[in-house]
């Protein structure tokens, strides 16, 4: 899931560099701005559920 999560933010940076070196493409910039957001923070709330269950 770690994997998944990091891949996506890869692909989030990307579109967002594309969005803002290519003139016109402002727009993707902030799409993948939005979506990098919500991925980091689902991928807060999955690992801060996923360590709470470790018990020992």
């Amino acid at each position: 899931m770690l994997a998944l999560i990091l891949f996506l933010v890869l692909v989030y940076v990307a579109l967002g560099i594309i969005g803002f070196v290519v003139k016109g493409l402002f727009w993707l910039f902030i799409v993948a701005g939005v979506l990098f957001l919500i991925t980091l923070f689902i991928g807060g709330v999955i690992g801060g559920r996923r360590s709470g269950r470790r018990t020992r």
